[in-house]
């Protein structure tokens, strides 16, 4: 079903107990938006939990708040909760996990994914925002909300890191308004570039390595590498740093980045200057923007690297037509 701005408000504010979740491998929207939402939340006295069935990367342990972000697997959670707020993605098994996607409890999704299924009890999604940070910021604002710095740190960080701080084709004139606004309220977009930009001697080291996998197609429009398990135990702050480095390669259209895991699960994540490869990931259960998204896939490493270059060689095809 879906809701208005001030319909999901009236969800939020009528429920006591919440939980608050999003996508597997978090990024800096969807941690932004769970932890500024969560600071208001619990301004208002209610009981909220942040619970994602992941890993949260160690390049967003400045967000205020993030060290009560719990992994859903090892949480306890009781029968008495009034509603499950799914931030960011679709609140599918595949998304955020066995643990969350079996509760039963009223689900509230608010997301600004144009893949969006919109299978949620309440659905809030707005395609047009460059960041679910966004409406998190609109919800507060028509909740006549006080800002505080906390919250504003992780909203301006949510908007940012979805929109590559203001360069990707998503940033609206709505955009740099909000987070002028943000930064009216206390962040600093200094600290927080800089926390961003950190990388440590591990993730140097790891960079050499996953370089030393870079694979590019016949005519150097598609790059990929590949990390291991062995790279991904390393102590490693974002794996984005990776994949931002090969879509960079001049004459690169679409760069792809594969994890191998345990029980032969490879987590595929694309980035494009222009193809969509959502379409890509959609056609692999995945999905996410047009120029950022990714999937999962169970199976061999090399027949996944097939199934994957044949759909982005398909969509770069279509892009040319």
């Amino acid at each position: 079903m879906e809701v208005s701005t001030i319909q999901a408000l009236g969800k939020i504010t009528d429920a006591n107990k919440i939980i608050i979740t999003s996508h597997i491998r978090p990024d800096g929207d969807s941690l932004g938006s769970m932890l500024g939402l969560s600071h208001y939340l619990i301004s208002l006295g209610k009981e909220v939990v942040l619970a994602i069935e992941d890993e949260v990367p160690k390049l967003f342990y400045f967000l205020p708040g993030i060290q009560t972000i719990v992994y859903a697997k090892e949480f306890i959670f009781d029968k008495n909760y009034d509603l499950l707020i799914v931030l960011d993605t679709n609140p599918d098994l595949s998304r955020i996990g066995e643990t969350l996607a079996s509760m039963q409890v009223p689900i509230l999704n608010i997301d600004h994914h144009s893949s969006n299924n919109r299978t949620a009890d309440f659905c809030l999604i707005d395609s047009q925002a460059a960041a679910t940070g966004e409406i998190i910021f609109q919800l507060l604002i028509l909740a006549n909300a006080e800002i505080t710095c906390e919250i504003a740190v992780c909203l301006y960080t949510a908007i940012v890191t979805d929109c590559g701080f203001f360069r990707y084709a998503n940033t609206t004139p709505n955009t740099l308004q909000r987070a002028s606004l943000l930064v009216e309220r206390g962040a600093r977009p200094n600290e927080i570039s800089e926390n961003l930009e950190k990388i440590t001697l591990d993730d140097l080291t790891a960079l050499r390595d996953v370089l030393s996998t870079l694979e590019l197609s016949p005519d150097g429009r598609i790059a990929s590498i590949t990390l291991t398990t062995e790279t991904l135990v390393k102590n490693i702050s974002s794996t984005d740093l990776f994949i931002n480095y090969i879509r960079s390669i001049a004459g690169v259209e679409i760069a792809i980045m594969y994890k191998i895991t345990d029980h032969d699960m490879i987590r595929v994540s694309l980035r494009s200057h222009g193809a969509d490869v959502n379409q890509v990931a959609q056609t692999f259960g995945g999905g996410g923007h047009q120029r950022a998204a990714g999937c999962s896939i169970h199976g061999n490493i090399d027949e996944v690297k097939k199934q994957i270059l044949t759909a982005a060689a398909i969509q770069l095809e279509g892009k040319q037509q």
